[in-house]
């Protein structure tokens, strides 16, 4: 009967980059249709549930620097598709929106995404979610230590 071999994080680190590499070049290949990038796409992603986001915040969402975030919102405010607002409960703070423009060009782009992501079926995706879900919330915390 053989054995499992010893855990080495170097091959879970190699499925898992290469897993997101796939999928990000997958994710752009829809997204091109569209000429939108994939920061872009994680920005609207964010923006589209409609509560407005402080900029830090979507930067954490977006896995972006703030430099990098602010010239990208620019570049989508410069389009219409984004403006920014001075937050009512902290006028320190600037929120982040859609506008109608952009809500409608998130649909579209959503659509886009959504046809061609049929990576999974629900089931695995549900487990793999959970299953990454996990191994983040685990590192997170060990990095706290």
């Amino acid at each position: 009967m053989p054995t499992s071999s010893p855990r080495r994080p170097h091959d879970l680190m190699q499925l898992l980059t290469r897993a997101e590499r796939l999928a990000a070049r997958r994710l752009q290949a829809a997204l091109d249709g569209e000429g939108c990038s994939l920061d872009a796409w994680r920005v609207l992603a964010l923006l589209s549930d409609g509560e407005g986001h402080r900029m830090t915040a979507v930067a954490e969402a977006a896995f972006l620097p703030p430099p990098t975030l602010t010239k990208l919102v620019d570049h989508l405010v410069d389009h219409n598709l984004v403006h920014r607002r001075i937050d009512p409960l902290d006028r320190r703070r600037v929120l982040a929106h859609l506008t109608p423009r952009g809500q409608e060009y998130w649909r579209r782009v959503d659509r886009a995404v959504r046809a061609d992501w049929s990576a999974l079926n629900e089931g695995d995706e549900d487990l793999l979610r959970g299953l990454l879900d996990r191994l983040a919330a685990t590192l997170d915390e060990s990095a706290i230590v």
